[in-house]
């Protein structure tokens, strides 16, 4: 299956978490920053990315535990400039509020408060 083709169907068949996050991320609800999901990276498709802070999101159910696949796919997005933050299921499912100031607090981290509001007219 060509990799926009599995994206969409991943984007069809999300997890709960999965669900349950984009609610929250979805048109720009987090910052005001636009998010995808289920994107075409290189070789890789990611659960969720902010290109505009180089912000990955991957949600993990227990087939992730300890999977070398995962460290090579964040080898390769963090030799291009990418951070990746991975939540378990049960994190975004139960503990919604932490995991999103976690994605808060990253995407901020990439560009500090000060640049995240508009400049001051002259």
């Amino acid at each position: 299956m060509e990799k926009l083709a599995f994206a969409r169907s991943l984007r069809a068949g999300q997890t709960d978490a999965e669900q349950w996050l984009w609610r929250h991320l979805r048109a720009k609800r987090l910052l005001g920053l636009k998010f995808r999901r289920q994107k075409p990276l290189g070789p890789y498709i990611v659960d969720f990315i902010c290109q505009e802070r180089m912000l990955v999101i991957e949600v993990d159910g227990g087939q992730h535990l300890e999977s070398e696949s995962d460290e090579s796919r964040d080898t390769w997005l963090v030799r291009r400039g990418f951070r990746v933050l991975r939540f378990w299921n049960h994190q975004v499912l139960l503990e919604t509020e932490a995991v999103l100031e976690a994605i808060r607090l990253a995407a901020e981290e990439a560009f500090p408060c000060n640049s995240l509001s508009p400049s001051p007219s002259p």
